[in-house]
């Protein structure tokens, strides 16, 4: 996964998927409290939020009032969307705070995408086929960086149930499997560098050894 705007590719600051990781200089060890990063540069973020936009409108469209499954369906979408926020801003001082939440925002997806697909299931329409010309397409203008809603805006608002809840499913798909690399990478970030408590740690010890290293007066 990569931040809007990183060279295809290339491994920057923010590391080979997107992620932010911030080692000290080098032979050093890792800053006490590493900046935060910015949640809206994250794919996963642009998508999720996407995500949320599509739901809230599929369901004032598709579903009638007083349907339980729209609260359920529109509180998935948000936690996905507000899980990844929550999980940038706690990444400042938590670590595993931040695998957690990040974790919670997959898990809601996933829910959510159960909700489509029983949709489509309970009515007899079709789910797409991977590697089908619609669902080809839809994961085609789902890579477009930066991604907003207004790419889907038209999707959303004039085709039928089946074809906003298919192209919904591929932009769960490709958040999912976003989400997976963010925590595959946030998780190796854990094991090298600790969390706030072990750099607390190391930076009281290099400072006892800093102290004890000085000459006598």
């Amino acid at each position: 996964m990569q931040r809007s705007g990183d060279n295809d590719g290339k491994k920057g600051k923010h590391g080979s998927h997107g992620i932010e990781i911030i080692p000290g200089p080098q032979g050093s060890e890792p800053e006490l409290l590493p900046p935060r990063g910015d949640y809206q540069t994250l794919l996963s973020y642009q998508k999720s939020e996407v995500i949320y936009q599509v739901t809230f409108r599929f369901c004032q469209r598709f579903l009638k009032r007083g349907d339980r499954t729209i609260d359920q369906m529109v509180q998935a979408a948000r936690s996905g969307k507000q899980n990844i926020v929550e999980g940038s801003k706690a990444a400042t001082t938590s670590k595993e705070m931040e695998i957690k939440l990040t974790n919670v925002a997959r898990a809601s997806l996933e829910e959510l995408l159960e909700d489509y697909r029983d949709y489509l299931r309970v009515r007899d329409l079709p789910i797409w086929e991977k590697q089908s010309r619609e669902a080809v397409y839809a994961r085609k203008i789902g890579t477009k960086t930066p991604l907003n809603f207004e790419t889907f805006r038209e999707f959303t608002e004039t085709r039928p149930a089946e074809v906003v809840a298919n192209i919904a499913i591929c932009l769960i798909h490709q958040a999912n499997y976003l989400l997976d690399q963010q925590l595959k990478a946030l998780g190796k970030t854990y094991l090298q560098d600790g969390g706030l408590r072990e750099r607390m740690t190391q930076a009281r010890l290099k400072a006892r050894r800093q102290q004890e290293q000085k000459p006598n007066k």
